[in-house]
């Protein structure tokens, strides 16, 4: 018999930037009905402590790993919710756990498998100042552990050359300091110095920062695996407030040329 049709399933639950109130009622509903939890520490510990919920939290580079597990619990009859911070399918757990299905067992193919979409972090980071991803705009991720980083900078200066403005996730880390100095200084080299750029530091969480700069200050700016990184266009504006926080947009129309 496929064991598959115990009728075990798996949820993959985008928990959203960090704000609980920013939370879906879908995915609210998916964590309600879950028996096990999977996901990174601070994604699990995001989700309070219930009884009848088996909490699973793994490190950040066992995705592979984790989704197979979730499979597996599935399979045997569990209800499985797999978390991720933001949108699970974006550089997230959804694509780790299509993934697995693909190269794994047979009977995870009948499973019921769903993905509970949240908040990016880099639509939570562009609201706080307005629209500043309001015409065209992509989202690259600066880590260099799936992919080189060539295939990284090529992608940067595609970006940067077609008038992109740029989500920059995974911006810098411990075990990778330099990637982010080098995305800006790419930039530099084809942008204008005046190009606005955000970087955005756990946006709707207590200890939010959010700052706009010059592609020339953000080039000596800190930063870390908590900031969203936001790349503004040659046609993106600033509305200065006094007082405040300028207002930052990119307008939707582009002039023939």
């Amino acid at each position: 018999m496929n064991r598959a049709n115990l009728g075990g399933s798996v949820t993959v639950v985008g928990l959203g930037p960090g704000d609980p109130r920013l939370l879906t009622e879908s995915a609210r509903a998916a964590l309600a009905a879950a028996q096990d939890l999977i996901g990174y520490h601070p994604y699990v510990a995001r989700v309070p402590e219930r009884e009848g919920l088996t909490r699973h939290s793994t490190d950040n580079r066992v995705e592979l790993d984790r989704a197979r597990h979730a499979l597996e619990l599935a399979v045997s009859g569990r209800h499985v919710a797999v978390v991720s911070g933001g949108d699970p399918g974006v550089f997230a757990m959804a694509a780790a756990l299509f993934e697995a299905v693909e190269h794994g067992l047979p009977e995870w193919r009948a499973l019921d498998i769903r993905v509970e979409p949240g908040i990016t972090a880099m639509l939570a980071s562009a609201a706080r100042l307005g629209a500043p991803l309001g015409g065209d705009f992509c989202a690259l991720s600066l880590s260099d552990n799936l992919k080189p980083w060539e295939v990284v900078t090529a992608r940067l200066e595609a970006v940067f050359r077609a008038g992109f403005a740029v989500a920059l996730y995974n911006p810098i880390s411990s075990a990778r300091p330099w990637q982010l100095g080098r995305a800006l200084a790419l930039a530099a080299e084809i942008l204008p110095a005046t190009t606005p750029v955000i970087f955005a530091r756990a946006v709707t969480r207590p200890d939010e920062s959010v700052r706009v700069m010059t592609l020339t200050e953000a080039r000596t700016a800190p930063a870390d695996m908590a900031t969203m990184i936001l790349i503004g266009t040659a046609t993106t504006r600033l509305i200065e407030r006094e007082g405040q926080a300028p207002f930052v947009y990119t307008p939707r129309s582009v002039a023939a040329g």
